[in-house]
């Protein structure tokens, strides 16, 4: 129960206590790497930014929706305009219908012509 003490946790639990450098600074506990944005490695292999660089090209996305039973497996066939890290935006030029889509539920797309995909390590069309 709080009594407005600064002793919040009743001395149950101590505070963990780590070597000084002689600096007047904390040096990181045993066991942590510190990492800066710069060393870790830039990954461009998400399917978010494949779908990126295919803009403009004409697919077949699959998606499941697993809480709907009318609504359980569904095929959407069009044009990718733009894709986030958790939507995909389609649209149909044929009928001028915009589907915007979550990637929680793409299983997979196909594609009528080649991928445009690139990578840290090559630049591919597959």
């Amino acid at each position: 129960m709080y009594r407005g003490d600064a002793n919040l946790n009743g001395n149950f639990f101590n505070n963990p206590t780590f070597p000084s450098n002689n600096t007047g600074t904390i040096d990181s506990p045993p066991g942590n790497i510190n990492y800066s944005l710069a060393s870790l490695p830039i990954e461009q292999s998400y399917i978010e930014n494949i779908l990126r660089l295919n803009k403009g090209k004409k697919v077949k996305a699959y998606f499941s929706y697993p809480d709907s039973t009318e609504w359980r497996d569904r095929t959407y066939e069009g044009i990718i305009e733009e894709a986030g890290r958790d939507h995909l935006i389609m649209s149909d030029p044929k009928t001028g219908h915009w589907w915007l889509l979550r990637m929680i539920y793409l299983n997979y797309v196909d594609f009528d012509e080649k991928i445009n995909y690139s990578h840290d390590y090559s630049e591919k069309t597959f």
